[in-house]
Parts: C-alpha cells; structure tokens; sequence
C-alpha cells in the first residue's frame, strides 16, 4: 500500500508539469485536432524538459505500482492512484498559490480516509489462475483504446474530452491488469504487447483531452475507467479479496476514496495561475492559456 501511495505522488506531480507542457505545445492559431490521438502534439511537448521531468515521475511511479499490483489487489492500487489527484490539489496550493475551497479540503480529507480503509481491509492479491483468454482481450481492448482516440476527434467539446478521458482511463487500465498476468517478461505473452500499447494510446489520448477539452470531464472520465473496469477484472477473474469480515469496509473504503477523487477532478492538469483570474479557486480550470482555444471555443466546455 506505502508502493501504492507513493506511485500516486509521482503520478500527481507529474500531471502539474505534463499539463503545462501540453498547453504550451498548442501552437497559436491550430485548429482543433482532427483525431484524439495526435502525435504530433505529443512530439512537441515531449521537447520540453516539463514533460520529461513528467515522464521520469511516470516511470517511476509505475515501477512502484507494479510492487504494489503484485503484493495487493488491484482495487486497493487502483483507489490509491486516483488519489494523484489530491495530490495534485495539494501542490497546487504550495507552488501555484491556488486557493481550495471548503469542499476540495473535504475531499482531500476523503481520499485519505478512504485510503486508510483499503489498507486495514485489504487481502493479498487473489491466487485465481487467469482464464487464458483474458491476455488477448487486454490486446483487444488496447487497439480499441487507439480506435476510440481516433473517433473522439468527431465528437463536439465536453462529449470529446469525456471519451477522450475514459479511453485514457482504459489504456491506463491494461497496464495493471496485464502486470499481474506476467510472472516474467515473455515475448510471445499478448499481455506484454497489450501493456506496452495501452500505455502509450492512453499517453496520447490525455495529451489531447488536456491540450483541447475539458479538464473536469476529462479528468472524470479518467478517474471512473481507471478504477472501476480494472478493479472489477481483479475480483471476478483474478481471485482479489478483502480480509475477511473486511468487505464491507473494502467497498465503502474504495467508494470514498474515488468518490473524494472524482470532487478533486479539476486538478487533472494543472489549475489557472493567479493571475489569470481574479479569483484563482473558481476560475474554470480548462480556461485557454496563450496558444489554446479561446475560452468560447466549442472544446472548451468548462463554462
């Protein structure tokens, strides 16, 4: 759980530098994408050492939830990294001088309770073989996540930034279910192939959500896939249990943790700096930044 916990440190700072550098790679004047997953976007903030810094975290926080996913079961590592987003909320506070009101300190406070619950009700991870179809519908379900990016560049502003999030959601989503399906590294594994896609498809799909849609749904429909769906492969095909007499502390744990995530969902990239609003706590957090959409744009969505 301490792996858990500190994967979703990385994972919230990383979202502050990865979403700043994804607003400044817009180029002045672009056009909205004609796909979710846009390369060359990714190329252009990948230039700047903000992102880097923001995928070195990413790397490390992975390496870290991977001990966790193979220690806990996946529904107690999938709650601990939507905390990021308190996380995120919190270093806001300190390096950006963004003002949170009552209810996002209650949320805070939610995550961190609900966390705690996980941890007193949480077994071992589950011991159930995987049924040995499962590795190739997380390949499947991979090259969907890249096929729903291509489609979400059709759809208008706030329906666009909620498929792009909980296709982002998903791609995260492989990565911890095909984990616990390797023992070793093994090249003729579909779930060693799965992971590396959906990994790099949910890369491209947030870079786009961030850069053009709106942060808030975006960042909802992040939080959802990526708990839920994963979560719900570890119990029913995985073996993942609660202690026991534990489960309803479980549930309840899990529900608030995610619950307190999803009221934090406005820190899913980084919130407006001071002095673009006279009130930074209730300025839109998808507001356009030089380089992005003007506020009135239909992708904006944050009105």
């Amino acid at each position: 759980m301490l792996c858990a916990i500190s994967a979703s440190v990385c994972y919230g700072t990383a979202t502050v530098l990865q979403a700043v550098a994804a607003r400044a790679a817009v180029e002045p004047g672009e056009p909205g994408a004609a796909s979710g997953v846009d390369a060359a976007l990714f190329l252009r903030a990948v230039r700047q050492w903000r992102y880097l810094a923001g995928l070195a975290l990413d790397g490390t926080g992975f390496a870290l939830q991977i001990v966790a996913l193979r220690l806990i079961p996946i529904y107690a590592v999938g709650a601990a990294l939507a905390a990021s987003l308190a996380v995120t909320a919190v270093l806001a506070t300190r390096v950006l001088a963004v003002r949170l009101t009552r209810t996002e300190w209650t949320a805070v406070a939610l995550v961190c309770l609900g966390l705690a619950m996980l941890g007193l009700a949480s077994g071992p991870e589950g011991e159930t073989p995987a049924p040995p179809w499962l590795q190739w519908a997380l390949l499947v379900t991979a090259v969907t996540v890249l096929l729903i990016g291509a489609a979400a560049g059709r759809l208008p502003g706030r329906s666009r930034a909620l498929v792009l999030g909980a296709g982002a959601g998903i791609g995260f989503g492989v990565p911890e279910v095909a984990v616990r399906l390797l023992d070793e590294v093994d090249f003729t594994s579909p779930a060693l192939y799965a992971l590396l896609l959906g990994g790099a498809a949910a890369f491209l799909l947030l870079t786009s959500a961030f850069a053009r849609g709106s942060v808030t749904t975006a960042t909802a429909g992040l939080v959802l896939a990526e708990t839920l769906l994963p979560s719900a492969v570890g119990v029913v095909w995985l073996g993942d249990r609660p202690r026991e007499g534990m489960a309803w502390l479980a549930v309840l744990g899990f529900a608030i943790s995610v619950g307190g995530a999803l009221a934090l969902a406005r820190f899913g990239e980084i919130p407006p700096a001071p002095s673009d609003s006279a009130r930074p706590d209730s300025a839109p957090s998808g507001s356009a930044p030089s380089g992005s959409p003007p506020s009135g744009s239909p992708d904006d969505g944050n009105s």
